[in-house]
């Protein structure tokens, strides 16, 4: 979801709540009853969240995904991850029961830390496998949280990897760089289509595969070249030599040639007509 801001007007509201209390449209998450108010995202912010949607949900194992997506894992919790990665809602009404496997929250300025480990804590406790905070601010990184191991943070230079939830390894860089994700997604989206070499690859082997379909068209092409001509020869030779002298200087009868392309005997006929003028 957008930064959280801890402006006194937007402070928690304390009292508890249940999370069929917050409607849909609502900026509210719930932790423990108390709700936590939640700011529109910037632009920025925006940008990288749908970035990442699209990124991971054309991964070929995802078989759905979901920006801000409210997540009730009890009747007092309610979790809405910038981007998750889940199967398929029920489509019943309300929030989505239980947590996604893989939860994505971009961290921006005006992050509160503090709120953000509960939130990554409740996920975890909850069920979900594992949590990718991308620092917006800084150097680009990635830490990923699971369930019983200490926090590792990845480089711009890393992949990472979510087994079990994603098939394919995803570049830190592509969650922060637009062209990257979309060379990403591309692949993704092949596989999806029983492509399984890389766009490159695939690129290549259509030129290949142009160059020997080209060669064997030019083999047959001159195959039948030969044969028209072959069969033109053996047409000729009645009257080799007389026939060539009087198509040469035009004055042959245009029936003699009538086995000749049209084009010749056409050219043949206008020049006898021309010659009678």
């Amino acid at each position: 979801m957008a930064q959280e801001y801890r402006n006194p007007s937007h402070a928690p509201f304390h009292g508890l709540f249940s999370a069929d209390r917050i409607k849909d449209g609502d900026r509210y998450e719930l932790s423990g009853g108390d709700r936590i108010y939640y700011a529109p995202a910037s632009g920025r912010h925006a940008q990288h969240n749908a970035t990442g949607a699209s990124l991971l949900d054309s991964d070929p194992a995802v078989e759905w995904s979901g920006v801000d997506a409210g997540f009730s894992s009890n009747a007092n919790t309610m979790r809405a991850p910038d981007v998750s990665v889940a199967p398929p809602p029920s489509g019943k009404k309300g929030w989505i029961p239980g947590v996604p496997p893989l939860a994505v929250e971009y961290a921006d300025k005006g992050q509160n830390e503090a709120d953000l480990q509960i939130k990554i804590k409740e996920l975890l406790a909850a069920g979900t496998r594992f949590v990718w905070v991308a620092r917006l601010t800084g150097p680009q990184r990635v830490e990923v949280y699971a369930k019983g191991v200490r926090m590792r943070r990845y480089s711009a230079s890393d992949t990472l990897e979510a087994p079990g939830v994603l098939r394919n390894p995803i570049p830190v860089q592509a969650l922060f760089d637009r062209k990257e994700a979309h060379r990403i997604t591309l692949r993704n989206l092949l596989q999806r289509e029983g492509y399984e070499n890389t766009p490159e690859a695939i690129l290549q082997e259509g030129i290949q595969r142009g160059k020997a379909e080209g060669k064997t068209k030019g083999k047959a092409e001159g195959k039948a070249e030969g044969r028209i001509e072959g069969a033109l020869e053996a047409h000729r030779s009645p009257f080799r030599h007389s026939g060539r002298a009087r198509y040469s200087c035009g004055c042959a009868n245009p029936c003699a040639y009538s086995w000749l392309p049209r084009s010749k005997t056409a050219r043949c006929m206008a020049h006898q007509s021309g010659a009678g003028k």
